[in-house]
């Protein structure tokens, strides 16, 4: 029986879940018009994009994992820029006391267009300007402002007026926007006009894959790069044409475990993806069944879990091309069998955890730890996600990104140039250091599972730090506990801060654990005597999340999905 106040959505033919209801409707319509998984996703992504533009930006970030069922391949699309070639591995060092300060100095090449474009040149069916069109629209003409984004307009309003290009669009008339007032972002369908009027010039002639090009290069290499780097330079950063000229996304490998006959699959350790497939090799050694959902037994494991993979995620994840991450060794059953033993059922670990080392299966000292904060709470991170499976069999999974609060929006263009340098880190012994062409690691990261060799089940989630548990426990509920897509989303969460966080400064709250009021106060007592800093959150909060997911039942020919009612989400089937 379900304990949702929501419906899951089914349907036979295709679905999309995304975390924005109008970006639901606009990958739908482009099911309906034909168009394939992929073509969907791109749609809603460019949607979220416009939509969620507090928490995501055409200018910012979007990993991808892709599944075409012609040739049963999985592909990666990391979607993420790099520095610009002017940083030095101490230049925050030297200029800002080791701080990234919010700005244009913490930017990096704008990713999410590349991977857009990247993924319909080789896996979809349609021109830039038929996806983009409900995105263009949502900009150009605007869209109802909703409470979430009007709410954190009102709360970071001082962020926005720091850069007067920002204030234009996010405090039209000197103020925040209201509740149903239509909220429109000119320059930004300019922007995506002018791109898909380029493409259209160039398809015409010469078809849909130069099409695509044209519209890349009039980003990469025409008047939106010198526009936003013109800005940048006359603000005191680093970035420069050539960066956005030289840029392209990359086509990574998987990161992926089995667990109960399903085959995930994670984005690679220039995010924390991986950290999603080792908590679950950690847990596989459990009767998590028996322990019982949203127990006290339950909340301490899938806690001390998380602390350990995060402990990992801390002391080795960087870009693979600058640093070597032994990423065989921290996926392996002997590792985590290791990492297993170092739970205590009785007791919780205080603060982070040593790392491991999976070659000796020895303890590591911690690197770059922060101080401990006091009593206040850990922000929210932001982003966005959505999925979306055609009746092909064809999957999309893609964590879209970028805040607008704290890099400036560039004048005349309507986007922000990628402020993801915020999750580096100014030490240069840190394995996800600041260094020229280098990634910064990524919070965002989609999952795809896997049945029977079929696409399964996309699922991610907003949230920074919080992404992996959340992600983590809405899996278990839907394939250790058996609960429908919308009731696996709506279950009460809990996380745990106990790590240092991806965000510059970096903050970290040692045995920090956080638990929707939900969850049976009762066990409060009980966790707090194993040494969990327990703390409550309401009942339903959009810090613990918000999560997407598609499941599909292979057997009845039936696809189930599931958005968060803690944001905006929404799924559309048919």
């Amino acid at each position: 029986m379900s304990t949702s106040n929501r419906l899951t959505i089914m349907g036979t033919r295709h679905l999309a879940a995304a975390g924005h209801y109008l970006a639901a409707h606009a990958a739908f319509e482009i099911l309906e018009a034909g168009g394939n998984a992929i073509d969907a996703g791109v749609a809603a992504g460019i949607a979220i994009e416009v939509l969620q533009t507090d928490k995501v930006n055409f200018g910012g970030v979007a990993p991808q994992i892709i599944y075409t069922a012609k040739d049963k391949k999985v592909t990666c699309i990391d979607g993420l820029g790099v520095w610009p070639k002017a940083i030095t591995p101490d230049y925050f060092q030297k200029m800002h006391g080791g701080k990234i300060p919010p700005g244009v100095e913490r930017c990096v090449v704008p990713a999410a267009p590349d991977a857009w474009l990247t993924a319909l040149a080789n896996f979809g069916t349609m021109s830039f300007g038929d996806v983009a069109s409900a995105a263009i629209r949502f900009a150009s003409e605007g869209f109802p402002m909703y409470p979430l984004l009007s709410e954190f307009i009102t709360t970071h309003r001082k962020d926005y007026e720091r850069w007067p290009s920002s204030a234009k669009v996010f405090l039209p008339k000197g103020r925040v926007p209201r509740v149903g007032e239509v909220f429109v972002q000119a320059d930004l369908g300019r922007t995506l006009k002018f791109l898909a009027d380029e493409e259209r010039k160039v398809a015409r002639k010469k078809g849909r894959k130069a099409g695509l090009l044209a519209a890349r290069s009039a980003f990469y290499k025409g008047d939106v790069a010198r526009e936003v780097c013109k800005f940048i330079e006359r603000e005191g950063g680093l970035m420069r044409f050539e960066d956005f000229a030289g840029f392209s996304v990359n086509i990574e490998p998987t990161v992926k475990t089995r667990f109960e006959g399903i085959e995930l699959h994670a984005c690679g350790p220039w995010s924390q993806g991986p950290s999603l497939p080792m908590a679950l090799n950690i847990l596989k050694g459990y009767d998590l069944r028996a322990l019982g959902h949203n127990s006290a037994d339950y909340i301490h494991v899938l806690t001390e879990a998380i602390k350990l993979v995060m402990s990992d995620r801390h002391n080795y994840f960087g870009d693979p091309k600058f640093v070597k991450v032994p990423m065989a060794g921290l996926m392996s059953e002997k590792y985590a069998a290791w990492q297993r033993a170092r739970i205590h059922n009785d007791a919780a670990c205080a603060e982070m955890p040593r790392g491991g080392d999976p070659k000796s299966l020895t303890e590591i000292d911690n690197r770059s730890m922060p101080r401990p904060e006091g009593a206040e709470a850990p922000g929210p991170g932001d982003t966005s996600y959505l999925c979306v499976i055609d009746k092909h069999g064809n999957a999309f999974s893609c964590t879209p990104s970028d805040g607008s609060d704290q890099t400036p929006i560039i004048p005349g263009v309507g986007i922000l140039c990628s402020g993801r340098g915020t999750q580096s880190w100014a030490d240069p012994t840190h394995p996800s250091s600041v260094a020229p062409g280098k990634r910064p690691r990524l919070t965002p990261n989609p999952a795809l599972a896997f049945k029977n060799g079929k696409a399964y089940m996309p699922f991610g989630t907003p949230g920074g730090d919080v992404q992996t548990q959340a992600m983590l426990q809405v899996f278990l509920n839907v394939n250790v506990f058996g609960m429908s897509a919308q009731d696996a989303i709506d279950a009460p969460r809990f996380a745990t801060y106990s790590f240092p966080g991806s965000f510059e400064p970096h903050k970290y709250y040692p045995g920090r654990l956080y638990l929707e009021s939900r969850i049976d106060p009762s066990l409060n007592a009980t966790l707090a005597k194993r040494g969990h800093d327990v703390r409550a959150w309401p009942d339903y909060t959009w810090l613990a999340g918000a999560v997407c997911t598609i499941v599909n039942d292979h057997k009845n020919g039936v696809m189930h999905g599931g958005a968060d009612p803690r944001r905006p989400a929404y799924v559309l089937g048919w």
